[in-house]
């Protein structure tokens, strides 16, 4: 293998011709006067066997003695083989991921395969690794932005999101492992996600959808509509899952992990101590992935009693069964004593969605309807934000900001008080008995609540001639 150098150590600054706007690079005249002035560089060729040299350039140095001892160091690990040319961006990937296992959790590992096997490899993984450079993942995201979903929806954009922040990570370990210098990842500009905020369904949204299938991205049940569902299903041998998700707002993971031991039905409490994930397609027991979702949630007395009558049928279901009831099983369990998977949760929950004639919602959406709920009776965000396990308190309130109607209506009632409230203490008394017609200044103005007001407190430069006669206040009834 053969190595040139081209250019050796130079100096670069950041300063920009006043007449151009361009970068004065090395041409700048301070580089001459000032020796502290700008930043060291190196540059070398390498010829490895590709079709063209490859340029390795890097920058950033204090002083030229130490930009020669790091171009000098590139060019040992080139002459022993370890440059990191010779490593492709899918030989790099493939041994990020095996080193995964222990540093995250399965499901998220899991995905991170996904992302890798799926998009990454197959558009950059022949690139070397040190070669790059982010007009090559702009190609990548491109190419994928114009690929169609199973259901023929465009690529979301937080699935080019997600897709990214694996590829980000992956290069961020190559950055600590001195592979390389720059994340090309970070440099790449991306549509933001659109936060879809939920939204209840109204009288207006339920005719629209049942008119033309219109429907909310994300959507919750009212109390009336979710009262109506728990009514379609108090037969189901669900029920007490379908209440417990509705109004203390638990994943579909973790109620499907949740044991007996779990409970304290005497102290009314309930410890999210596990999860149940997914990775490639098989369901496994896991702890919360942060220390905000292993929480412990209370319990109201309606509830409580709820998961008491629970408990007593699947005593007596469950003991013809080898394994018969155990304190440490499943709360939730299907007909054979076995904890339900996830994924078919889903789909049962959609079945009774449809099969009860209301509006649709996802399984999830219990989850954002009980958060609602919490919110119209009263509950502040914070207690809100430990119940579903949130780690940021700015997403819970930037996600919940939108609340059930009535209550909307509510603050919107208090608001316009508020401000009614200080028209009526600005009204004008009688006029004074001294003033002569002229100086008199009539109420050309709205009456709120039945008394005349002047708008901003104080009368306008008008005046009723007296051969008109005074009109009557339109009144609002406040």
């Amino acid at each position: 293998m053969n190595t040139n150098e081209t250019g050796g150590v130079y100096r670069r600054c950041g300063c920009t011709d006043p007449m151009t706007g361009k970068r004065l690079g090395g041409r700048c005249p301070r580089l001459e006067d000032d020796p502290e002035h700008g930043s060291w560089y190196f540059a070398v060729q390498i010829h490895d066997g590709q079709p063209s040299p490859t340029r390795i350039r890097r920058g950033g140095y204090r002083t030229a003695r130490k930009a020669a001892t790091a171009r000098d160091e590139v060019l040992a690990t080139v002459a022993t083989g370890g440059s990191a040319r010779r490593v492709t961006v899918e030989q790099w990937l493939l041994q990020w991921l095996q080193a995964l296992p222990g540093r995250v959790c399965r499901s998220t590992a899991a995905g991170y395969g996904i992302h890798v096997n799926r998009y990454l490899i197959p558009y950059l993984g022949r690139y070397p690794l040190a070669g790059l450079r982010a007009g090559h993942i702009e190609g990548m995201f491109t190419a994928i932005a114009a690929q169609r979903t199973k259901s023929g929806n465009p690529m979301a954009a937080v699935t080019l999101q997600r897709i990214r922040a694996t590829l980000r990570r992956a290069l961020n370990m190559a950055i600590r492992e001195g592979l390389l210098q720059v994340n090309a990842a970070r440099l790449v500009l991306l549509p933001h996600p659109q936060r879809h905020r939920p939204q209840s369904w109204t009288t207006a949204r339920v005719a629209a959808w049942r008119d033309d299938g219109q429907r909310p991205t994300v959507a919750v049940w009212t109390p009336i509509q979710l009262a109506q569902f728990l009514v379609f299903v108090r037969d189901d041998p669900l029920f007490a899952l379908w209440w417990l998700a509705a109004l203390r707002g638990l994943r579909r993971g973790e109620v499907c992990a949740l044991r007996w031991t779990d409970l304290d039905l005497a102290d009314r409490t309930l410890t999210v101590n596990h999860n149940i994930a997914h990775a490639h397609g098989r369901p496994y027991l896991d702890a919360p992935k942060t220390a905000a979702g292993q929480r412990t949630i209370a319990l109201d007395t309606a509830t409580t009693a709820v998961l008491r009558e629970h408990q007593r049928r699947q005593r007596l279901l469950l003991r013809d069964i080898d394994a018969g009831w155990r304190p440490g099983g499943p709360v939730f369990t299907a007909p054979d004593g076995q904890a339900l998977r996830p994924d078919w949760l889903t789909h049962r929950f959609a079945t009774l969605v449809t099969a009860s004639g209301l509006p649709p919602i996802r399984l999830h959406d219990l989850r954002h309807g009980a958060a609602t709920l919490a919110l119209a009776a009263g509950a502040d965000l914070k207690t809100v934000q430990d119940m579903l396990g949130h780690t940021s308190y700015a997403f819970t309130a930037d996600t919940y900001t939108a609340v059930l109607p009535e209550n909307a209506k509510k603050a919107a009632e208090a608001t316009a008080h508020l401000i009614l409230d200080a028209i009526r203490q600005q009204q004008p008394t009688t006029a004074h008995p001294a003033r002569t017609r002229d100086q008199q200044h009539p109420p050309i103005m709205t009456a709120v609540g039945g008394a005349a007001v002047h708008p901003h407190g104080r009368p306008r430069d008008s005046y009723t001639p007296a051969s008109t006669p005074a009109r009557t206040p339109v009144l609002i009834d406040g």
